[in-house]
């Protein structure tokens, strides 16, 4: 289904900035639909028992106009090349929206990482590491985590790199273990980033955030700390979901007992909850609720069920979990989508800092870190809000123009070599 290619929404969401362009630099924004460099590795892994399983692997580095590519590595059994591609482009979009000196890339292996042992998993993470070892590095393109996985595999990956260059190099991947080059905050950071964007919007638009109701798709590392930020702001969650299913409870859901039941769950699921009664992933996205936080995967809300989203603000967690179609019938319903190139970039922000920590041989505080990103998510909003306003249009949109604005400078600055 066309409406399901991520790299082919990509490609329509840039589109649509095009109109708000001046002409004459549409040719700038056509060199935005192709990436730089794809490269797809085949990953074989001796497993415990013997046996060789040969997994496949990408790496894509979209546009290195504005600096280094910058993006995370997924683990996941959906990984495809256009899904990758995809992710790569908005990387780009997300760091000329946040006014990082970064370009986009993305990486991901096809594989169900909850059937390898450690073991496995730890000699898939460094075989990996060492394949794409020769388009990586800390001027040239930085690593991060993304979906199922985290920062021990980061850690796995840059000790491989770094013997591979004879050296410790932490600024090669970031996300890694405060023990090994990592960052205060980082963590949270896309939650966290998420959590501003939204008081940010709430405000805009005269809600306090004490009086409002949630439900969260996706109880991943983003999920679940969005879920602490906004319970701690006074907010209630009445609504969180898996891969397994999702759960609700009216009164509201503490993030804790769900965490910690998840954690001791056999299946690792929210599903069972005590207490909760159990509904689909499909059924959380149409909960009358105030706020929707898509958190998983995209191509979650589209043409089909976007007119039953309840939800008057729609927060991106996850990357591109609205399809183009999708996004023209909320608009017409009036509801607010802060946009993933927006609302979850506080990552990529907080990666940037631990890449200068590194570069720098430096160490700042949490509560430094966490001002710092606040300062940064609030230019970036505002700035996003600001171009929605003067334009009359949707925020993703909105993001879209000031990304392509910087990048299209970026290029008239450097030019097009030779």
């Amino acid at each position: 289904m066309a409406e399901k290619n991520p790299f082919d929404n990509y490609c329509k969401q840039l589109d649509n900035v095009k109109k708000y362009v001046p002409h004459e630099d549409h040719k700038y924004i056509e060199i935005l639909k192709y990436p730089k460099r794809v490269v797809e590795v085949s990953l074989p892994l001796k497993m415990d028992n013997g046996d060789i399983r040969t997994f496949i692997g990408y790496r894509v580095q979209h546009s290195d106009i504005r600096g280094p590519t910058k993006g995370g590595i997924r683990f996941h059994p959906q990984v495809t090349l256009d899904e990758v591609k995809a992710l790569a482009a908005w990387m780009t979009m997300k760091t000329a929206v946040m006014n990082l000196p970064f370009g986009g890339a993305k990486g991901g292996i096809a594989v169900i990482p909850e059937e390898l042992s450690e073991g496995e998993l730890e000699r898939l993470s460094r075989r990996y590491a060492a394949a794409i070892a020769p388009i990586i590095g800390p001027e040239r393109d930085i690593p991060a985590p993304d979906v199922y996985t985290n920062p021990k595999i980061m850690a796995w990956m840059t000790d491989t790199y770094s013997m591979m260059k004879g050296g410790t190099i932490y600024g090669v991947f970031t996300g890694k273990p405060m023990e090994f080059g990592g960052s205060h905050g980082r963590l949270e950071a896309t939650a966290r980033g998420l959590f501003l964007c939204i008081a940010y919007a709430c405000e805009k638009l005269g809600i306090s955030l004490n009086h409002i109701r949630l439900a969260i798709q996706g109880y991943g590392n983003a999920g679940v700390h969005s879920h602490r930020l906004l319970q701690e702001a006074g907010s209630k969650v009445i609504a969180v979901s898996d891969s397994k299913g999702a759960i609700i409870d009216k009164k509201g859901l503490d993030w804790q007992s769900v965490f910690d039941y998840k954690m001791r769950s056999k299946k690792r699921s929210v599903v069972g909850f005590p207490g909760a009664e159990t509904i689909t992933n499909e059924q959380l996205l149409e909960l009358d609720v105030d706020i929707l936080v898509p958190a998983a995967l995209e191509n979650v809300i589209t043409s089909e069920n976007a007119k039953r989203i309840k939800a008057l603000i729609i927060s991106e967690a996850a990357n591109g979990p609205c399809t183009p179609e999708a996004d023209v019938i909320l608009y017409k319903n009036k509801k607010v989508v802060i946009p993933d190139i927006l609302a979850n970039a506080g990552g990529v922000t907080v990666s940037y800092f631990e890449w200068v920590q590194n570069r720098n041989g430096d160490h700042w505080s949490e509560d430094f870190v966490n001002d710092k990103l606040m300062s940064w998510m609030k230019a970036a909003f505002n700035n996003v809000w600001e171009t929605k306003e003067n334009h009359n249009i949707d925020m993703r949109t909105a993001a879209g123009i000031v990304a392509v604005t910087r990048l299209v400078k970026s290029y008239k600055v450097r030019g097009i070599w030779p």
